[in-house]
């Protein structure tokens, strides 16, 4: 029974009820009682699926990965979110950081992330798609949210598929398990060709060019994303 509540509920009926608060001090009736129901808040989970492969930009937005995850991180405590970080590069895919609510977990594992070589934007793909699934098995309250910064192009396949047809088949698989998903588009806009654009497409998820590529700017686009009430 919820004390508090019934008590609340009562207090106005006092007056009425004089012939009952002749045996008691403060009369209650069935009408009143309350009970306490717990309403389980949904914890979040960001998984950020990032772009580690050689180019001009990867200092750029590395910095800003791991800022973002930290200030997440440092806010996340009460709502219970965690934060993960998958990275691909060269020829595979990396869980640099298994979902979690430790910043100091997250320093450790933030201070050396490999960069360089080829896109295999397939395997990560796949990877992060394994990740949310046994998140959700392992925690079926979660609400997930795969942030995955890149520029939509992949050159390395994981079977015999080509790698753009690979990887929007892996992207249609996370789309299809109702992951939410968003794409920061990493591509400069003088050569922008759509890639980022047409994976949002596959995985069913916004796309956003951040004119700023900041911590503080990428943090806000998850904040946002996160509060956005889900579409049926």
């Amino acid at each position: 029974m919820a004390f508090d509540a019934t008590i609340r509920a009562a207090a106005p009926y006092q007056k009425r009820r004089t012939e009952q608060r002749k045996r008691v001090a403060f009369a209650i009736q069935k009408s009143d009682l309350q009970r306490k129901v717990r309403v389980k808040k949904a914890a979040n989970l960001v998984l950020f699926l990032v772009d580690a492969s050689w180019s001009m930009a990867v200092a750029e937005r590395m910095a800003a990965t791991k800022g973002a995850i930290l200030s997440l991180l440092t806010d996340a405590y009460q709502r219970r979110d965690r934060v993960g970080l998958i990275v691909f590069q060269k020829d595979r895919a990396t869980l640099i950081l298994p979902p979690t609510t430790s910043v100091m977990l997250a320093q450790r594992a933030l201070a050396d992330i490999p960069v360089g070589g080829k896109t295999p934007l397939a395997a990560g793909l796949l990877m992060a798609y394994e990740v949310l699934t046994q998140e959700q098995i392992t925690h079926p309250d979660v609400e997930p949210l795969l942030l995955v910064l890149t520029d939509g192009a992949g050159n390395v396949s994981i079977g015999v598929l080509p790698p753009q047809e690979e990887a929007y088949q892996f992207a249609e698989q996370i789309a299809g398990r109702d992951f939410r998903s968003v794409v920061i588009n990493m591509e400069h806009a003088s050569f922008d060709q759509g890639l980022a654009q047409a994976l949002a497409d596959h995985l069913e998820a916004p796309c956003y060019t951040l004119n700023e590529l900041k911590a503080e700017n990428l943090y806000q686009t998850v904040r946002q994303e996160m509060n956005e009430p889900r579409k049926p």
